[in-house]
């Protein structure tokens, strides 16, 4: 897990590089709903946005906090990085919105005036946990963090004891992540692309899912 250096870090680069995602919340009917939200402004308590109160985003964030945004920042897939969170919002207040359009001016030529703007609130994502996924790097670079007290979930897979070091596992893993220089032999998590191709090959059942 992700230190709280780690996470301040790249919940700026979600908010500074990044900016627009795709935002998951869950509609009244129990379907998911997305919406493209930028992502103004960030500090300790969490990452923030707008939306105004008619929109039906706010109704949903209203009925249920726990939402998902996902950004993605490169100009094609192999140079691209995605950072996704999962994580619950709250209204942050009046105090928030001015500081969210001071950051981000180009809301008032979407809102013009004192009055339209006042159809606006602010949300911060107050808690959650994320994951960072770099393509650009060989192999590939992951990470998970934490921020607001949410813990992170770990996922993938892990080697076990039972392991023989046949090798298989490593002849099948696209990044080259297997480290086999001792036995059992352990997945370097930072550069696992949580494929399965380890899981399906190993013949003693060693490889497990998390």
């Amino acid at each position: 897990m992700g230190s709280k250096d780690d996470s301040e870090t790249y919940l700026r680069y979600l908010v500074d590089r990044m900016h627009t995602t795709v935002l998951a919340t869950i509609g009244g009917d129990g379907y998911p709903r997305t919406c493209a939200v930028d992502m103004m402004y960030e500090d300790e308590g969490g990452v923030y946005f707008l939306t105004a109160r008619g929109k039906d985003l706010y109704r949903r964030l209203m009925d249920n906090p726990r939402i998902s945004p996902t950004g993605v920042k490169g100009e094609d897939t192999m140079s691209s990085v995605a950072l996704s969170l999962v994580g619950e919002a709250e209204e942050a207040g009046d105090e928030y919105l001015q500081r969210i359009l001071n950051s981000n001016p180009y809301m008032m030529e979407i809102y013009p005036t004192e009055k339209s703007r006042s159809a606006l609130t602010a949300f911060r994502i107050c808690r959650g946990n994320g994951e960072w996924f770099d393509l650009s790097k060989k192999p590939i670079e992951r990470a998970q963090f934490s921020f607001g007290g949410m813990r992170v979930t770990e996922t993938g897979y892990a080697i076990l004891g039972s392991c023989t070091g046949c090798g298989r596992c490593a002849d099948v893993c696209p990044q080259s992540c297997i480290d086999t220089k001792a036995v059992p032999f352990a997945i370097v998590q930072r550069s696992c692309l949580r494929c399965g191709n380890c899981f399906e090959a190993c013949p003693n059942g060693a490889v497990v899912q998390r």
